[in-house]
């Protein structure tokens, strides 16, 4: 299918309180992987001078691991209206969501496409963010025996060590696969800025959020776009590099 010309037109997807969630749980998950590395396997033994030793690895270790629980909580606290929204949308599914997969797949490997009508959240978002939501509570859970054995029946303990690991193993998998869709695959890759700095290319929302883009449209907050492949004269975003959102 044509590529969509490439716009200045912005619009606001995220709000602040998400992109720092989103920031501090991405640098919580990766230093505690870091921090995790020598304690798993001898050979990376070598990151010790750099975290301190072991004992400094492990101090790091449990210093991360309370920062990878505060995400939650500075979405929830500071956008509670886009964390509701969230939490709705994961449990809202619809015929439309089942054909997203289809579609998506053909999408994946480079082949002719059509997007489905999607609200704020795809399917594939809605899975991603399902399994994330497993794997950090599977990856908390069995954090605390393994921190506080004395508080656990050693049992507890043992099964602790293997469910951190299969969780860690999970995560693992889903975050090679988000960054791969969010920073290298071409169809995905505009919608980055949107963890960085909250704001799409407007052809981009429109494309692949469609039913929610309109939704914003009928509000005010969005431009229309009759046509995000070939823009009508006189669009808001042919004149001028406007910015706006919700």
């Amino acid at each position: 299918m044509s590529k969509p010309q490439k716009s200045t037109v912005k619009v606001r997807r995220f709000s602040k309180a998400f992109v720092w969630a989103h920031g501090v749980n991405a640098i919580a998950f990766f230093a505690l992987y870091i921090t995790a590395l020598p304690m798993y396997t001898e050979f990376f033994d070598w990151l010790y001078p750099v975290l301190g030793g072991p004992e400094g690895a492990r101090l790091l270790h449990r210093i991360f691991a309370v920062v990878f629980c505060l995400p939650t909580f500075i979405w929830l606290i500071f956008d509670p209206k886009g964390f509701i929204r969230w939490m709705k949308e994961l449990v809202t599914w619809k015929k439309r969501d089942l054909q997203f997969f289809s579609e998506f797949v053909k999408e994946l490997f480079g082949l002719n496409f059509k997007h489905v009508r999607q609200t704020f959240f795809n399917a594939g978002e809605k899975i991603n963010s399902i399994i994330q939501i497993f794997t950090a509570l599977l990856i908390i859970g069995s954090g605390f025996p393994m921190w506080f054995p004395d508080f656990f029946p050693r049992a507890v303990v043992q099964w602790g060590y293997l469910l951190h690991n299969v969780g860690f193993g999970l995560s693992i998998a889903v975050i090679v696969g988000h960054i791969y869709l969010s920073v290298v695959h071409k169809n995905s890759r505009p919608g980055y800025s949107g963890v960085i700095t909250g704001e799409v290319p407007a052809w981009w929302a429109h494309d692949h959020y469609t039913d929610w883009y309109d939704e914003e449209v009928k509000k005010g907050n969005f431009p229309k776009l009759e046509d995000p492949h070939h823009p009508t004269p006189g669009h808001p975003g042919d004149s001028k590099k406007k910015k706006k959102g919700a």
